[in-house]
C-alpha cells in the first residue's frame, strides 16, 4: 500500500482525524484496489466485510426493486466513506461507475480501530449524518424535481463534487469547468431518465447560455446563478 502520506484525499477523507503514528496503524489494515467501471465493490444483502474510503473515481449506490429493476440511491465521490460500519450486513450495493481506486479494510478491523480512536468515531457520526442529508436531496432529485430541475442539480452537484472542477472570474460571475466521468447513458441511468431527454436538457441549457459543451464530456457552467435557479 502506497504511504498515506501521498495520498490525494488524506486532509478530506476519514482517515483526516488521525495523528501519524494513527495513520500507520490504519494503513497496516488497509490495502489499496482498483476497480474497472461496472465492477462491484459491495453487494446488497451480503454480509458486511469491508469499507472503503473513496481515493478517485465515482461510484454508485443502489438497490433492487421487487420487480427487479435497480434503484440508484445515491453517488459517491473522492473522499466519501463508503461500506457499512458496525453493521452486520450491507443495505446497499455499491459498484463503480468510472474507473476507481479505493482504500480497502476488513470491516471487523476497522471496526475494532474505530472503538480504539474516539477521534474517528467522532467522524464516522458527522459522515453519517451528512449521508443522511444527501440521501434527503436524492429523494427529493429523484422523486419530485421535473427533468429539467434534474439535470441542472446534477449539474450543480458535479461542479461541487468533482475534484477535476476549476474556477475563474469573469467580470461578476463565476464559470466553473469539470470534466464530466458519466457518459450521457449513465447520467439518465443515475437521474432516472431517458438518454433522449438528458441530450435536450443539455441542448437547452446551452442553448439558453447557462453552460457550454466544448466536448462530449466537458462541461462548462457560465451562469451558476441561472443554473441554480433552474435546479428549483
Amino acid at each position: 500500500m502506497s504511504s498515506c502520506d501521498t495520498c490525494v484525499v488524506r486532509n478530506r477523507a476519514i482517515c483526516s482525524s488521525l495523528d501519524k503514528d494513527e495513520i500507520v496503524a490504519l494503513n497496516a489494515i488497509g490495502r489499496r484496489r482498483t476497480l474497472s467501471p461496472g465492477e462491484s465493490l459491495i453487494w446488497e444483502g451480503e454480509d458486511s466485510v469491508l469499507v472503503a474510503n473513496v481515493i478517485d473515481g465515482v461510484l454508485k449506490l443502489s438497490t433492487g426493486t421487487e420487480d427487479g429493476r435497480e434503484q440508484i440511491v445515491g453517488v459517491v465521490y473522492p473522499s466519501d466513506f463508503i461500506g457499512r460500519p458496525f453493521g452486520s450486513t450491507s443495505g446497499h450495493g455499491v459498484t463503480a461507475l468510472t474507473e476507481a481506486r479505493v482504500c480497502v479494510f476488513s470491516r471487523k478491523d476497522f471496526d475494532a480501530f474505530a472503538r480504539e480512536h474516539p477521534a474517528l468515531e467522532h467522524k464516522l457520526l458527522e459522515r453519517t449524518l451528512g449521508e443522511l442529508d444527501r440521501t434527503r436531496r436524492w429523494m427529493l432529485l429523484l422523486g419530485r424535481k421535473s427533468a429539467s430541475e434534474k439535470v441542472a442539480s446534477f449539474l450543480l452537484e458535479m461542479a461541487d463534487r468533482l475534484s477535476n472542477t476549476t474556477c475563474e472570474s469573469v467580470g461578476d460571475s463565476v464559470v466553473k469547468r469539470f470534466v464530466l466521468p458519466f457518459s450521457r447513458q449513465q447520467i439518465a441511468d443515475v437521474l432516472g431518465l431517458t438518454i433522449e431527454t438528458v441530450s435536450r436538457q443539455f441542448t437547452r441549457l446551452k442553448a439558453d447560455g447557462v453552460i457550454d459543451l466544448p466536448s462530449r464530456r466537458e462541461v462548462i457552467i457560465t451562469n451558476v446563478a441561472s443554473l441554480t435557479a433552474e435546479a428549483g
